[in-house]
């Protein structure tokens, strides 16, 4: 018997805001500005429509101050050991004005860019849904704070922030950010695999739910993806439910264009499931894809496989099945 299409229960019809988010600026490797436009290319905005959704694209990053600090942006932030502070927090500030005021009742895709947008994309989100649950899938934590961060790339930083962690730390660029916006019992991690010392402290001070891949190994990719969906909803069957999906949460030889990969991910089958499985809750109201960089690619197999593993995590989030 063939499986029902998932439906969107939150959303008044099956519309789509593609959010593009071509930004480097939370890490040092240059090339996933340029995700966005290679999924595109790829026909991503087609496979959605073909799929029943009505698109329309944001660029909140198109705009000539922003491509001007660009120029300007300081490696360091003047207050902070964290690197371009003030560029994450220009860029980042634009996205969540885009995501809280320009969506409407549409379901929000933000496409990256590195995982530092979600400071943004989230923040967005959780304006208009206060009580979203947010599952992060991604080989690291990013919780790291301002005080604990060894590289000072604000890629791996956008939880805590969200958090409010450390907040008396935060580079002047970053206060925007509204306090404590996601609580911590709103969270949950599947597939963490490298997660820095400093942020095992926060993860277990915070009592903050993570399924790592053992969890996966142990209990396998249904058992973990329900228990992070029960937790995350509190027992509303309702709740609304947000992916932020890093690609490098997969096996990295099957994304080989990302710049943190970590050997012994989450298979295919396993990284898609997991997008069908929230989707067929009918609570999906947003996902982010990150970290597709095709620079990092040796030949073009290497960027083709990664392209067409980004887009497969939005079409199986956003209604395609097996059946």
């Amino acid at each position: 018997m063939a499986t029902a299409q998932p439906h969107y229960k939150h959303l008044k019809e099956k519309s789509v805001s593609i959010v593009l988010a071509p930004f480097s600026g939370g890490q040092g490797k240059g090339g996933v500005e340029n995700g966005p436009d290679y999924m595109l290319k790829h026909g991503l905005e087609k496979q959605l429509q073909e799929l029943g959704w009505k698109t329309s694209i944001k660029e909140p990053l198109k705009d000539t101050n922003y491509e001007e600090l660009k120029q300007t942006a300081t490696e360091k932030s003047a207050t902070s050991k964290t690197k371009r502070g003030d560029l994450v927090g220009e860029a980042t500030k634009k996205i969540y004005n885009t995501c809280k005021n320009e969506i409407g009742d549409d379901f929000q895709l933000t496409i990256g860019g590195d995982h530092s947008i979600a400071m943004g994309s989230i923040a967005g989100l959780l304006q208009r849904y206060p009580d979203a649950g947010i599952i992060w899938i991604d080989a690291h934590a990013d919780i790291n704070t301002v005080t604990t961060t060894e590289s000072g790339n604000l890629h791996g930083c956008p939880v805590s922030f969200l958090m409010g962690l450390d907040k008396e730390n935060y580079p002047p660029e970053l206060q925007w950010i509204p306090n404590q916006v996601l609580k911590t019992d709103k969270i949950c991690y599947i597939g963490l695999r490298d997660v820095d010392a400093g942020e095992k402290k926060i993860l277990q001070e915070n009592n903050i739910k993570a399924f790592s891949m053992y969890h996966v190994d142990r209990f396998g990719i249904n058992s973990v993806v329900e228990m992070a969906i029960d937790h995350v909803s509190k027992g509303n069957k309702d709740c609304p439910l947000m992916i932020s999906y890093d690609v490098d949460a997969l096996e990295p030889s099957y994304v080989k264009c990302t710049g943190t990969m970590v050997k012994n991910g989450l298979t295919l089958r396993e990284g898609f499931f997991i997008c069908e499985r929230i989707a067929e809750t009918g609570n999906l109201v947003a996902l982010d894809v990150v970290e597709v960089n095709p620079e990092l690619g040796t030949n073009d197999m290497d960027i083709l496989d990664t392209i067409m593993a980004g887009c497969a995590v939005v079409r199986c989030t956003m209604g395609e099945t097996l059946l």
